[in-house]
């Protein structure tokens, strides 16, 4: 797989050429949070890091796939690229969930040959709900909306998850967003 250009390269290109190594020694990466924003919005959210998720028994293999990359670990499970400054790796430990939904069924996207995960735009729009719900975090609202507004989301599949998760109020929110913004939503 070709390098990416460190200097410009978005977070869709890092975490292809990343997870496509991790994939090669063996390690099964999902990718979760902004990230997946930048990616489904084709660019109109930068989120500045990747979080991948990856089984706490692979951890020593990620941090050799990285070093072999040219990344330093430089806290904690955070990993940059003296060469890329505007985007950290981070692997958050697991398992996947979404507020109280630990049964997630995340994307495949082949890569040279290659099957890598990331979250659905479903799931990727409850993600970001979920950080509002529990953590108040207002643009992540935002970004749920510009997730809907950009890709095919089971908005029936993000209701029911808004009530199982005591989030109601955040739904209407949301789709009263997701209206004014002229896409009422697909699938």
């Amino acid at each position: 797989m070709k390098t990416p250009d460190w200097k410009t390269c978005t977070e869709e290109e890092l975490w292809r050429y990343v997870a496509f190594h991790l994939k090669k020694a063996g390690v099964d990466s999902v990718l979760v949070g902004g990230a997946v924003v930048a990616i489904y919005s084709q660019g109109a959210y930068r989120s500045g890091d990747l979080d991948m998720i990856v089984a706490r028994s692979e951890l020593p293999k990620v941090d050799a796939v990285l070093a072999t990359l040219g990344f330093q670990k430089v806290r904690g499970r955070h990993f940059e690229h003296p060469d890329c400054a505007h985007i950290i790796i981070e692997f958050p430990a697991g398992p996947i969930s979404i507020g109280d939904d630990y049964k997630i069924q995340p994307k495949e996207v082949e890569v040279e040959g290659s099957k890598i995960k990331i979250f659905t735009p479903t799931d990727c729009v409850r993600d970001r709900l979920a950080s509002y719900i529990h953590f108040d975090a207002r643009e992540c609202l935002d970004q749920a909306v510009l997730v809907a507004t950009r890709q095919p989301v089971d908005l029936a599949k993000v209701k029911e998850w808004c009530r199982q998760e005591g989030g109601m109020d955040a739904y209407k929110k949301f789709e009263e967003k997701l209206r004014a913004s002229g896409t009422p939503g697909r699938k």
